[in-house]
């Protein structure tokens, strides 16, 4: 995922795909300690996207309280 991608993006459909990501990132740890995780650079991925999500969102959160004050 971009980062073009995210900013596109609503912050509702932003929190919805970070829920998705977060049970994917659930499922694949669970796939590592169990020994059955095939794409192990599939958690990089996926952290690195929650990031990418959480940054905007804290970006917009702030942007929106400085414009009010």
């Amino acid at each position: 995922m971009k980062p073009s991608d995210v900013r596109a993006k609503t912050d509702d459909e932003l929190t919805g795909q970070l829920d998705v990501l977060g049970k994917e990132i659930f499922n694949l740890r669970f796939q590592r300690a169990n020994g059955q995780l095939d794409n192990t650079s599939r958690v990089r991925q996926v952290r690195r996207d929650i990031a990418r999500i959480r940054t905007v969102l804290a970006e917009r959160s702030r942007t929106a309280l400085s414009g009010r004050g």
